[in-house]
């Protein structure tokens, strides 16, 4: 039987997993009991990073990590930091987060401005109260400018903090393809209802809510609601939808881009995950791919990271101790399997 490394941390860890928990003031969803906490022997607190274009998984994986790891998640999308417009920004619902407490996720007003220097202010305490309960915080989201800002324009946060960066990638043909899918699904499930409810002809698209990918797009037919023969409108639609795949898709080469300019300019040391294999393929399989592909090797690493800096032995939560050098050993096992 495939022993992952995920099976044998948690055997040889002992470490119970978080169940879901109300993170005040920062988190969106209601939650229940801390089952436990991590305590890292290191000079500096653990921070792990997810990046990668929009639809690549960063959400699904970090929510997968934080299930086995005593973890909270920090949103960095700067338009799903905003309240509303839940579908058109494809935020996590309630059951894909699993418990797991989300912090900076819908919870400024749509009209307002939310720049990187914000984002620096309350990640840090979303951060810093995540650390205090002795967990472990995962950003993730799709807003590179957020997290560059963060990591490199914060002296605090560099000084403080020793981060694990995690890049999911997916072959640019298939993320397109993959994109457009999501947007025909969006679109059933209501984004053109909720973008008709914020809608207003005069509005700032430059600002707030109103500049996620999908509001500027149907403001003609929106316009053109109520005044314009019904073959019109369907047209005027199907050219919003295109737009808002042509854009989005756009948005995806941008973020690669910017997360090459990280690792080649920046010199950031990112740990690239490749998730092709498991967007090509669907039902279980797709899922066992994931698994397989993302989750496992991202645990590895994230092991690792955790327990890298401890000397001679790492707490856990049960109050037992286990010597650092089966950290190593738990790695090769799950080396083999791969």
């Amino acid at each position: 039987m495939k022993y992952t490394f995920v099976q044998a941390f948690k055997t040889n860890m002992n470490l119970s997993l978080p169940i879901c928990k109300q993170a005040q003031p920062l988190i969106s969803f209601a939650g229940g009991v801390n089952a436990g906490s991590v305590n890292f022997n290191s000079h500096k607190d653990k921070v792990v990073i997810v990046i990668g274009a929009t639809g690549t998984g960063k959400s699904r994986l970090s929510i997968d990590l934080a299930s086995h790891f005593a973890a909270e998640i920090v949103n960095s999308d700067k338009i799903q930091v905003y309240k509303g417009l839940d579908i058109v920004v494809n935020k996590v619902t309630e059951e894909q987060c699993r418990g797991v407490p989300h912090h900076l996720l819908g919870i400024v007003d749509p009209n307002a401005d939310f720049a990187a220097t914000d984002f620096r202010h309350h990640a840090s305490l979303a951060i810093e109260s995540i650390i205090e309960r002795d967990r472990l915080p995962i950003i993730a989201g799709g807003s590179n400018s957020f997290v560059d800002s963060l990591v490199n324009d914060d002296p605090h946060f560099a000084s403080r903090y020793d981060c694990c960066f995690l890049w999911v990638d997916v072959s640019l043909p298939i993320l397109q393809s993959f994109v457009s899918d999501r947007v025909d699904q969006m679109v059933k499930a209501g984004l053109v209802d909720e973008v008709r409810a914020i809608f207003d002809p005069k509005a700032d698209y430059a600002r707030g809510i109103r500049r996620a990918i999908g509001v500027p797009e149907l403001a003609q037919f929106l316009r053109m609601e109520g005044n314009a023969d019904p073959s019109i409108l369907d047209a005027l639609l199907q050219d919003a939808v295109e737009a808002i795949k042509v854009n989005t898709y756009k948005l995806a080469c941008r973020q690669l881009q910017k997360i090459h300019r990280l690792r080649d300019f920046w010199g950031w040391h990112l740990h690239h995950i490749d998730a092709t294999e498991a967007f090509l393929k669907h039902g279980q399989e797709a899922n066992e791919a994931w698994e397989r592909l993302v989750v496992d090797p991202s645990a590895m690493i994230v092991g690792q990271f955790l327990y890298k800096d401890s000397n001679d032995k790492i707490s856990n939560p049960t109050g037992a101790t286990v010597l650092s050098r089966a950290v190593p050993s738990m790695v090769a096992m799950a080396t083999a399997t791969h």
